[in-house]
């Protein structure tokens, strides 16, 4: 194979002249600093290389100006999307364009022609959200589709579930605005015209179609006629049968090519209705040799998943509600069927169940509501999440995860990959993927730490490649190669294939400067691993157990596996920092990347003293959306409090943590003078000045201390253990019992009227909460050891103990026992914590909760989301006979002592106001407000003082009060 013939790219130039020069130049944000550079060293993928630097463009032609300084500096340059590559495509030491903050403008739009104009930074969910109103959608349809961007499909070729039905990204781009790294810009599309004034255009074109004359019957030798060939440039669309078409040629480049400044798409038609039919069989082998007979009845989708997937997910509570679906089986064929009507998707979906459940001996379910359906579709999007961490193996990785071969060989294709694996001994985490495309993924424990497992990581990757090739496949059916196949494709091209793929980089970039390392002269699959031999990240002691990460916080940090979730625009709660700023620094991903950064040493060197981890997470709201939402349960408010703390130690910190840390010992002292601390931090003069000192915004009004706290004025209206139901001990926290204690009352009257007996601590208690989310951990720790000892009589006794505010409850469920790992009394204590519906469903289940008319507009709490769950409060609030409406608004924004923080409020108010706000805002007349959490109420009051947000026991008690009278 003859190699580039060029010079390899400088090793040493004077950085700091190539930034002053894109910050004159471009207008957008030019960052070279070290934190910037380590939140973009990795993508999805098994590879790490640490950027020179990062321009994040305002326009496509801030970025067109970004390439012609690299080039006046001879620095490689990388376009990049959403970052989500699983190959090793975004991984690259040049400079990095990211274009998913600020260009994801819809150009123009056609609707009689059924075509868009794009900048190439718009993700996919975001720009069919903006098309929803035409009836019009981009086909291809990613299982990263809420954080993939156009232009990173473009790059890969990218496909998904729909591309059954609609073919991948190659069959949507009609035409592409590029720039060379030598300078040429144009429109570029079918046939030979080039749309540009750069009198290299036509040279390009005419040199391009020479190349494709010498090698146009190797081409259509060489390349497999499968749905899903994504390896490799695609030189087939220059043959003269498919029209020399040079955008879809660029497509799947994987920015070695071009820098793609703008996409004209094809768009399709939203069907008018979906029905799904989910078939189950004995085994995945069984399941995909039914693949070429229910091709016949052409669905819009065809998807694989075997009993190892299906285990994971239940193993780790994801989707569990679609598991309940599934037919009988241990393989399942997820088949959809689109139509005008639902009479006729349901007809389709029954005529091919008659067909081949008789034929095959399988099992069948069909749904057509959208609600069960979504459900389905997110248990098979879950895949990676659910098979990169199996609870009872070691971690797996890609390398291999989406070959793809003839649909109607995928059978025997599979039994020969299993013997495989076996030979290898290793072990699929699991099989699924598009198999009516005949594209398999799966994710196989490869050590990639030691040079023996990375020597067999290698020979397995070459004998992989060697069967997909031998059933006339491709080493890739959709994650393009990067450099995780890049050395493979010799096996599939041959030589001569290869030969034409170096003339054509040659021709667009003689310098390789475009992502060099990818397609050609690629760098081996087994360097530039993210862990490798030299892998020995920094442990530090912690306060915290990390009991899921083998008890090392670098095992924590390295968790992520860069899938983009947390990049989302909307739905659950992860990440509202990023939703707000639209920095990668800011997403759950980026702070994970600077924090395994950190622990790796050698881009951030300063461990818990770094400025740029602090700066990384001083805007996470320790939410913990992640620890939910997030495919692998990255816990980002769990490393941001281990950082603080070490980060502080033996400093002084932010006053904020003083004030708003501090708030249990503040707000006993304040209650007890309620009248003159009210009126203290309200006085107009003296609020601000306050505000000030205290690191809070003057903007936020601090909250009214009541006059009595709870703890003080409660009297059980029962003998100890006299309720029917017996005693629950009812929790005082902080902010019900010094600020709302009506709350508490409320939850009094609910908890009688269900026949319990109430109890309270023997003494003030607190959970620390406060001191956990600004980093005080040893100061957290001693408030818990004392809880603990003071609850020591309802531990033993297994009393329940019932938390009002959610966030309290999840300190206890899960801050505690990883605080204090080991200690029993913290395990009890996590083991018998409920919140007052989770009480109602486990030791009530009899009693009828009160009737409610009207509707209710509810915001859970982000805790109570991630942590707890609100399946039972939606419960019972739903069996009150109220009209329920549980937001899925994300964050409220305000985040405990966050949103009170001097440099927060913008961010905290942004949040707010993403869905939150609006919902509340337009809520029809007469529709109560409920919010469990103390932040959630507090900022709705702030931003919309007539919204009176109450917590559901205040309703539920204003309900069985009224039914008594």
């Amino acid at each position: 194979m003859t190699r580039l013939d060029h010079k390899s790219p400088r090793t040493s130039f004077p950085l700091e002249a190539l930034r002053t020069q894109l910050t004159e130049q471009v207008d957008g944000e030019v960052r070279f600093d070290s934190g910037s550079r380590a939140t973009y060293s990795t993508d999805a993928s098994n590879y790490r290389a640490v950027p020179l630097g990062v321009v994040i463009p305002r326009t496509p032609e801030d970025a067109a100006t970004t390439v012609a300084v690299c080039r006046a500096h001879d620095v490689p340059v990388l376009s990049r999307g959403g970052g989500t590559s699983l190959a090793g495509q975004c991984c690259n030491t040049g400079v990095v364009i990211d274009w998913s903050k600020y260009c994801t403008r819809v150009v123009s739009l056609d609707r009689a022609a059924a075509t868009v104009v794009v900048e190439p930074g718009i993700a996919l969910d975001r720009l069919n959200a903006e098309l929803s109103p035409t009836g019009l959608l981009v086909g291809p349809k990613p299982s990263t589709h809420v954080s993939c961007t156009i232009g990173g499909m473009i790059g890969n070729n990218s496909c998904g579930s729909t591309a059954q039905a609609y073919g991948k990204t190659v069959d949507a781009v009609r035409r592409l605005e590029i720039v060379t790294y030598d300078g040429l810009r144009a429109w570029v599309g079918p046939g030979d015209t080039i749309d540009t004034d750069d009198e290299r255009g036509p040279e390009l074109v005419a040199r391009l179609r020479k190349i494709r004359d010498r090698y146009a019957e190797d081409i259509r030798k060489t390349y497999p006629a499968v749905p899903r060939r994504v390896s490799g440039y695609n030189l087939d669309s220059l043959l003269p049968e498919n029209g020399f078409d040079l955008a879809k040629f660029l497509v799947g480049s994987e920015s070695t090519l071009v820098t793609v400044l703008r996409a004209e798409l094809e768009l399709v038609r939203r069907p008018g209705a979906k029905t799904l039919a989910v078939l189950g069989f004995d085994d995945i082998y069984t399941a995909a040799d039914a693949v070429p007979l229910i091709l016949r009845h052409t669905p819009a989708a065809l998807e694989g998943l075997d009993h190892r997937l299906v285990a994971l997910e239940h193993s780790l509570h994801l989707a569990e509600g679609a598991i309940r679906q599934l037919p009988a089986g241990n393989a399942w064929l997820m088949t959809q069927f689109d139509a005008d009507t639902r009479v006729d998707a349901d007809r389709k979906a029954q005529a091919m169940i008659e067909d081949i459940c008789p034929r095959t001996g399988a099992s069948a379910t069909v749904l057509d509501d959208p609600e069960r359906e979504a459900e389905i579709w997110a248990a098979r999007e879950a895949g990676l999440g659910a098979t990169a961490y199996p609870p009872d193996g070691p971690e797996t990785h890609e390398g291999w995860e989406d070959a793809a071969v003839p649909p109607d060989r995928l059978g025997d294709y599979l039994r020969d990959f299993e013997r495989l694996l076996q030979r290898f001994d290793y072990e699929s985490s699991s099989l699924y993927g598009h198999f009516g495309h005949g594209c398999v993924h799966t994710r196989i424990p490869f050590d990639l730490r030691t040079a023996t497992g990375i020597a067999k990581y290698r020979a397995f990757a070459q004998e992989s490649a060697r069967l997909v090739v031998s059933y006339g496949g491709s080493l890739s059916g959709e994650h393009g190669d990067g450099q995780s196949r890049g050395e493979l494709l010799p096996i599939m091209f041959g030589d001569t294939v290869i030969e034409a793929f170096g003339e054509v980089k040659r021709l667009f970039d003689p310098r390789n400067r475009m992502n060099p390392g990818k397609v050609v002269d690629p760098h081996p699959l087994d360097h530039d691993l993210r862990q490798g031999v030299d892998y020995r990240p920094w442990e530090p002691v912690t306060h915290f157990a990390f009991p899921d990460d083998s008890h090392r916080l670098g095992t924590a940090a390295a968790r992520c596996v860069g899938v983009g979730k947390c990049r989302s625009d909307s739905g659950g709660v992860m990440c509202p920092s990023y939703r707000a700023t639209r920095e990668e620094e800011h997403s759950t991903r980026g702070r994970a990347r600077i924090l395994f950064e950190m622990l790796r040493g050698e881009v951030i060197t300063d461990g818990w003293r770094s400025a740029e981890v602090r700066d990384a997470l001083d805007l996470c709201l320790a939410c913990k959306g992640c620890r939910s939402d997030c495919p692998v349960n990255v816990d980002m408010a769990t490393y941001k409090a281990e950082f603080l703390s070490h980060h502080y130690r033996h400093r002084m910190r932010p006053m904020a943590h003083y004030s708003m840390g501090w708030i249990p010992l503040w707000a006993r002292l304040g209650t007890s003078v309620a009248a003159f601390a009210n009126a203290v931090t309200h006085a107009p003069g003296l609020r601000h000045l306050i505000a000030r000192a205290g690191g809070i915004d003057p903007r936020r009004e601090m909250p009214r201390f009541a006059s009595e706290r709870f703890t003080e004025t409660f009297r059980p209206t029962t003998d100890s253990g006299s309720g029917p139901r017996g005693s629950v001990l009812l929790w005082p926290d902080t902010f019900t019992n010094n600020f709302e204690p009506g709350i508490a009352r409320a939850a009094v009257t609910v908890l009688e009227a269900a026949g319990f007996t109430v109890e309270l601590p023997g003494r003030t208690v607190c959970c620390g909460l406060t001191w956990i989310s600004t980093g005080q951990l040893a100061t957290a720790k001693r408030v818990l050891r004392r809880t603990l000892r003071t609850l020591e009589p309802q531990l033993r006794a297994g009393t329940p103990v019932v938390v009002l505010e959610p966030s309290c409850a999840a300190v206890f469920r899960s801050d505690l026992p990883e605080l204090l790992h080991g200690d029993e009394d913290a395990h009890r204590l996590a083991g018998q914590t409920r919140t007052l519906a989770e009480l109602l469903a486990d030791r009530a289940p009899d009693w009828t909760p009160p009737a409610i008319e009207g509707a209710a507009l509810v915001q859970p709490h982000c805790h109570h989301h991630a942590i707890l769950r609100y399946d039972r409060d939606r419960d019972l609030l739903s069996a009150t006979g109220a009209d329920i409406d549980v937001l899925d608004a994300g964050c409220c924004g305000l985040a405990g002592n966050f949103g009170f923080e001097q440099g927060h409020y913008e961010v905290s108010v942004a949040c707010a106001e993403d869905r939150l706000m609006p919902a509340v805002r337009d809520r029809a007349p007469g529709t109560r407000v409920l919010a469990d959490g103390f932040s959630c109420r507090t900022q709705i009051r702030h931003l919309d003082p007539a919204a009176n947000p109450r917590h559901a026991a205040e309703l539920l008690a204003e309900a069985i009060t009224r039914g008594s009278a």
